[in-house]
């Protein structure tokens, strides 16, 4: 920083910091010592208050405020999600709603009896070609209890099989998670 200065008879008379102090002047001995010398320690006081606030401040960015604890609801349940398209990658016509809600009542409702939810979405993704295809898309929701994750498992692949090979399909996508259910 510069020391401020005003114009006298006798040339420039210098104001601040290195004024302060007797000397020969402004950027000559040991007057620009003592301006320097309050900038180092200007410096090092600055340093060490962020070394002694800095690690205190970082810890307490991460430090989760003391809530009352939400209370565990349900059950132990598996979901899966599938993810069906519906254009046909040899350029037949798109499956319809119809057909869709068809397939899910023959080979998906006898072995989930007890619930499901089909969504409507739109949906895009790379073919084996290397194109990305968007298209009108379901999603199908299953919830089963955990303890028969095995055997749901099983029934799963077979439905995702099914519909591949009934439309014509590359794939079915999948997504499994771990929840708690309560009805």
């Amino acid at each position: 920083m510069r020391p401020l200065r005003s114009r006298t008879a006798d040339g420039f008379r210098s104001f601040g910091a290195a004024a302060a102090s007797p000397g020969p002047g402004p950027g000559k001995g040991w007057g620009m010592t003592l301006r320097l010398t309050r900038t180092r320690v200007a410096l090092a006081t600055a340093t060490a208050l962020l070394a002694v606030g800095a690690p205190t401040a970082y810890a307490t960015l991460g430090a989760e405020t003391t809530a009352a604890p939400t209370p565990v609801r349900g059950e132990p349940y598996a979901e899966t999600r599938l993810l069906f398209g519906t254009a046909r990658p040899d350029g037949g016509p798109a499956v319809t709603d119809r057909q869709f809600m068809a397939f899910v009542d023959k080979e998906v409702t006898p072995d989930f009896p007890d619930g499901l939810t089909v969504q409507s979405g739109r949906g895009q993704w790379r073919d084996a070609s290397g194109t990305i295809e968007k298209e009108r898309s379901y999603e199908l929701i299953l919830l089963y209890p955990v303890g028969e994750a095995a055997a749901r498992d099983r029934k799963i692949e077979e439905i995702r099989r099914d519909y591949e090979k009934a439309f014509g399909q590359e794939s079915v996508g999948r997504v499994d998670d771990q929840v708690r259910v309560d009805f």
